[in-house]
């Protein structure tokens, strides 16, 4: 039995020094005590010290073992984990840099994902960005720290190349959820919608899994904005210019969002300050089906914690309700 036993907080030990302190204490007053009744003459007045002092150093001693969570192993159980498979697509291209959503229209999608990992719980996520191409920069995984290391270093320099080719991510993602056994799944689109063309629309009418469901939110501002250039330095030398030399204005393009999480079984939100079109996200999400997708083996054990504190407590008060005193001689 004692070698099955095992404590679930060892760094409580750590109490063991309040303890020792404790004691240390009870027994320089009880010496205090000791010289006072000596001098009045009471000579009965260490009679208990020995099983007292015993007493509550067991007492304290249990409770600081309650204290390191005691439990005993009995076997091994199986869990399921439950959840959605969630893939999200991210916009890397180079209109993704356009400031006409603070800070930027890449940082507030990052911000979105940030947001949705704060609420997950028990479903996975991946991430694929797409510019030019598209791959799988993280696999679908329920390690959310994990995964905020992943989107931290998600920037648009990750895919060389412009255009941005919406259909090749769609596709991969689709492709990815063949292999996975979640009842509903997710391919969550944060783009500002430019350069999507119907090879976009054809990839999402491919999927065959009626169960996978396309939601898109649109970054950016239909009014526009300038894309940066920027130096190695992170400072804006310039602004984007097409072929003949003019500026470019990016332009939010919500109309090819929208029928793209229309023909997948979606549905569209446009990004705001208020944070509005993350909470309607997050609530759709929650009503989609979820299902167990993997069974993992787990240590089981039976709490002891209160046979120690009840016992600790116990030794405590009876050294308490000893007396103190003898009677006088």
């Amino acid at each position: 039995m004692l070698r099955e036993l095992e404590f679930k907080y060892p760094s409580n030990l750590a109490f063991c020094i309040l303890v020792a302190a404790a004691v240390t204490f009870f027994l320089l007053g009880l010496r205090k005590k000791e010289r006072i009744m000596a001098s009045l003459q009471f000579g009965g007045a260490a009679r208990f010290k020995a099983l007292r002092t015993g007493l509550l150093s067991a007492g304290l001693g249990l409770m600081v073992l309650a204290l390191m969570g005691p439990q005993a192993f009995k076997g091994y159980g199986e869990v399921s984990k439950t959840g959605l498979d969630i893939y999200v697509l991210i916009d890397t291209s180079k209109s993704m840099l356009a400031q006409d959503t603070a800070p930027d229209r890449l940082s507030v999608a990052k911000g979105i994902v940030s947001a949705l990992l704060d609420q997950m719980e028990g479903d996975r996520i991946g991430f694929i960005p797409f510019a030019s191409d598209a791959y799988i920069q993280m696999p679908l995984t329920d390690d959310y720290q994990l995964a905020r290391m992943f989107l931290n270093v998600i920037d648009t320099e990750m895919i060389s190349g412009g255009g941005t080719n919406l259909a090749a991510a769609i596709t991969l993602a689709a492709d990815s959820f063949q292999r996975t056994s979640s009842a509903d799944k997710v391919i969550l689109i944060l783009s500002d919608g430019e350069d999507h063309h119907q090879a976009s629309l054809d990839a999402v009418k491919r999927i065959s899994d009626e169960r996978v469901k396309i939601y898109t939110v649109g970054i950016g501002t239909e009014i526009g904005g300038l894309v940066p250039v920027y130096n190695d330095t992170g400072a804006i030398i310039d602004y984007l210019k097409d072929a003949d030399g003019n500026t470019v204005i990016s332009r939010l393009e919500a109309s090819t969002l929208r029928q793209l999480a229309e023909a997948g079984s979606g549905a569209y939100y446009q990004a705001e300050l208020d944070g509005s079109a993350t909470a309607a996200l997050l609530r759709d999400l929650s009503a989609l089906k979820r299902d167990d997708y993997q069974m993992e083996k787990i240590k089981q054990f039976t709490h002891l914690y209160q046979y120690f504190l009840g016992f600790g407590l116990l030794l405590f008060t009876t050294a308490w309700l000893l007396p103190e005193r003898g009677r006088a001689a």
